[in-house]
């Protein structure tokens, strides 16, 4: 599918879509407890739909009321399948594999896209000292487990993503670790494990931070004194960033359904709107910004490198030359997002130059955004940043692949329409 973005200016009220981090924690932690869980504000992303195929496959049985929230009952993990799929979801992968290993039964994981090429070295080095047999394709998938996970002290490395330290937090604590910690170096992404630990608590679970470094377990229960948990899936910070951006550039908004107190850590998408200039208004219900003169600024995104795409369109617009820290988190994306991020924004008319960990972005607040055909590269985010780069162009700007958006924000150009973006 592709998408024309004509320029436009935008003005409305907007609640922000479900976060799929927030969704895909709270579907984990209800295929660990028994009984029945409600999740109020269920996501509709590809990566959600995959987390909730996933733990069907692995014995959790699911429904919506009438109300749309999602009803999950689990007696434990119990897998119905001797294969799971966890679709393009990095997250999905990385965590819900140490909860399949919860069990005995030989299960194949897999995935399909981008997935197929991403680094999953990690469980061949860590699962065996858990007590899982393991078979992987050369450190990519698929991969084949055996479990049951035995909890015992490990140490891993956190700088390659921090989604693998979330799935064993979980797995340790569904099975009841004991005295064992998880020591961890160089951690990156430090809010998302933040979020893990909020969830993990809303469901029972309280795990002792020793500052990042090592988590330590002891026996405890998760059992409710309520028959039904009700967890509320929380407004994403990942996708608002771009709405937000959207206003900055190109009209006065208002969106709605955030948390100013999440521990996501794309919230820091505040902190760039703010050091560039933008025109904001942060209260607790609602976000109001607009377009004032944009100046660089300096961001440091190691941990949230999510933030890079909506921080270029932003850059785009600003007068100067805008930096931003943490390219080295970037290759193991959906696609090599420096470089895709480079090569896309040269075709707007954009110079953006890689320095190591740094990237450059050479702006102006006059901005003239060149009415052109760019790629996705069949990621949702690089289709988003150009959507919204394009808000300000000379002409319209076609978005080859755009459907790249469904594995977060299937409703992301509707969105822009309901604000007074033109798509075609």
């Amino acid at each position: 599918m592709n998408k024309t973005i004509y320029p436009s200016l935008i003005s409305g009220t907007l609640r922000a879509a479900a976060s799929k981090s927030s969704m895909q924690r709270a579907c984990a932690a209800a295929l660990l407890v028994k009984g029945e869980t409600r999740i109020i504000n269920p996501g509709i992303s590809n990566d959600d739909l995959a987390a909730i195929e996933v733990i069907q496959k692995l014995g959790a049985i699911i429904q919506y009321n009438s109300n749309g929230d999602l009803i999950i009952q689990s007696n434990g993990v119990s897998p119905i399948s001797n294969e799971m799929n966890c679709g393009e979801s990095g997250l999905g992968i990385r965590m819900f594999t140490p909860l399949a290993a919860l069990n005995n039964q030989s299960i194949q994981i897999n995935g399909s896209g981008s997935l197929l090429t991403r680094p999953m070295g990690f469980f061949d080095e860590i699962f065996p000292q858990l007590g899982i047999t393991i078979e992987s394709n050369a450190g990519k998938l698929p991969i084949n487990i055996k479990g049951p996970l035995t909890p015992a002290n490990i140490e891993i490395d956190g700088s390659l993503s921090s989604q693998f330290l979330t799935g064993l937090l979980m797995a340790f604590a569904a099975a009841g670790a004991d005295g064992v910690t998880i020591k961890v170096n160089n951690l990156k992404s430090r809010p998302y494990i933040d979020l893990t630990l909020a969830v993990m608590k809303h469901f029972g679970w309280e795990i002792v931070n020793d500052d990042y470094q090592a988590f330590h377990f002891t026996k405890q229960s998760n059992e409710s004194t309520k028959n039904i948990r009700t967890y509320q899936v929380e407004g994403d910070w990942s996708g608002a960033a771009f709405l937000l951006v959207a206003g900055a550039i190109a009209g006065n908004i208002i969106i709605t359904g955030l948390d100013v107190f999440s521990t996501q850590a794309d919230k820091a998408i505040l902190k760039a709107l703010m050091d560039a200039g933008a025109s904001l208004s942060v209260e607790e219900k609602q976000i109001s910004i607009g377009p004032l003169p944009l100046k660089a600024f300096h961001f440091n995104a190691t941990d949230c490198p999510d933030l890079f795409p909506p921080l270029v369109a932003l850059a785009a617009y600003c007068e100067g030359t805008t930096v931003i820290e943490g390219v080295n988190r970037l290759a193991h994306k959906e696609s090599d997002r420096g470089l895709t991020l480079q090569e896309e924004f040269a075709k707007l008319g954009i110079n953006i130059q890689l320095q190591g960990d740094l990237m450059l972005i050479k702006g102006s607040s006059k901005a003239t955004i060149k009415s052109t055909t760019v790629h996705s590269r069949h990621d949702h985010r690089i289709a988003m940043a150009c959507a919204v780069a394009a808000l300000k162009s000379e002409g319209p700007v076609c978005i080859e692949n755009a459907d790249a958006i469904n594995k977060s924000y299937p409703n992301f150009f509707e969105h822009l329409q309901a604000l007074g973006v033109t798509v075609k």
